[in-house]
């Protein structure tokens, strides 16, 4: 009698099962990675009378553990940039410095550059092109370096091919950083450098 009912109760167990419309199977199944919450991507927040002011800027800021590039209006006026790559990488680093907007965070967006900081021109006998940090690029975290670096060479006050011609307020010489895409995607590594051109 008790060997009729485990039969019993193991049919019924197997007809819970076929019934749920769940198949079985003995082989692992890779459902590929879990669909990510964060959306990196800012949508419209009706301030169309303010997005129309000031110079349009790109700056890269931290989302999903990756850099993504974000379309920002700085409030400098255009004649006061010019081509000055200088005054470019001053008004991109107070980009960069300043809290996300309220659409920003709601998308996923935070920024690891953190102040006090400042940028400014190179020394005498620095390549052309040069920009120098308040503080060495080597002493900042790797993913604020590395948000300068993309920021700073994807513009005008980049060193051209991708890359940015950085240094610190001491004696050190600068080095030709380089945005890649593995960078953007590893943010929290070490920027990849290139060949320093020669002193003009």
């Amino acid at each position: 009698m008790r060997r009729h009912v485990q039969v019993l109760a193991v049919a019924a167990l197997a007809a819970l099962v076929g019934g749920c419309g769940i198949r079985t199977t003995s082989v692992p199944v890779d459902a590929g990675a879990a669909p990510s919450r964060v959306p990196c991507q800012v949508t419209d927040d009706g301030t169309t009378e303010t997005a129309a002011q000031g110079v349009p800027v790109r700056v890269f800021l931290v989302c999903g553990s990756q850099l993504e590039s974000v379309d920002r209006r700085s409030p400098l006026p255009e004649e006061k940039v010019g081509g000055d790559p200088v005054r470019t990488a001053g008004r991109l680093l107070a980009q960069l410095l300043a809290e996300p907007s309220e659409s920003e965070r709601e998308a996923g967006f935070s920024t690891a550059v953190r102040g006090p900081l400042t940028v400014g021109g190179g020394h005498r006998g620095d390549p052309a092109g040069t920009l120098r940090l308040s503080r060495q690029p080597e002493d900042l975290a790797p993913t604020s370096l590395s948000q300068l670096v993309c920021t700073f060479a994807e513009s005008s006050a980049g060193a051209g091919g991708h890359t940015v011609l950085l240094g610190g307020p001491g004696a050190y010489a600068p080095k030709r950083y380089r945005c890649t895409a593995e960078l953007r995607e590893r943010p929290a590594s070490t920027p990849p450098t290139a060949p320093t051109p020669t002193p003009s």
